[in-house]
C-alpha cells in the first residue's frame, strides 16, 4: 500500500473550468497535494501514457481528446492514497457514479470524464514520475 497517487484533471474539466473545484473536493478529502502543473500534452506524450490502451478502438480517440488543451497534474498523498482517490473519483461513467464523486458532479460522459486516477500503487509511481521529475515532488 503506497501513500501517494497521480491525478490528472483533464481537457474537459479545464476547459469547463472546473480545476479549483476539484482541487478543493481534492484536499478536503484530506489529500495533500505534492506536485502540481498545469501542461499539455503532445500526441507522443499521450500514446505513451495510454500504451496500455493502443489495442481498443478508442485509442486514437483518448489521444486526440488528451491532446485537446491543458491538463492539470498532480501528486497527492494520504493513506491508501490509491483506493481512496479511487473512491473520491468515483465510476469512469458518470451515470454510474456515486453522487458526490468527482465524475458525477463534472464529467460529462465515459469519453470526457474529467479527472484520471491512478488504478494501482504501481502505476502511481509509474504515472507520478511520467509527469514530474524528483525536484517537481515535495
Amino acid at each position: 500500500m503506497s501513500n501517494r497517487t497521480f491525478t490528472m484533471i483533464k481537457p474537459d474539466a479545464v476547459h469547463n473550468g472546473h480545476v479549483g473545484a476539484i482541487l478543493e473536493k481534492i484536499t478536503t478529502a484530506g489529500f495533500v497535494i505534492r506536485g502540481l502543473k498545469m501542461t499539455q500534452i503532445s500526441q507522443r506524450e499521450a500514446e505513451v501514457f495510454y500504451d496500455v490502451h493502443k489495442e481498443r478502438p478508442f485509442f486514437g480517440e483518448l489521444v486526440s481528446f488528451m491532446t485537446s488543451g491543458p491538463i492539470v497534474a498532480a501528486v497527492l498523498e494520504k493513506d491508501n492514497a490509491v483506493a481512496d482517490f479511487r473512491a473520491l473519483i468515483g465510476s469512469t461513467n458518470p451515470e454510474e457514479a456515486a453522487e458526490g464523486t468527482i465524475r458525477k458532479l463534472f464529467a460529462e460522459s465515459v469519453g470526457r470524464n474529467a479527472i484520471h486516477g491512478s488504478d494501482s500503487d504501481d502505476n502511481a509511481k509509474i504515472e507520478c514520475a511520467f509527469h514530474f521529475s524528483a525536484r517537481e515532488i515535495y
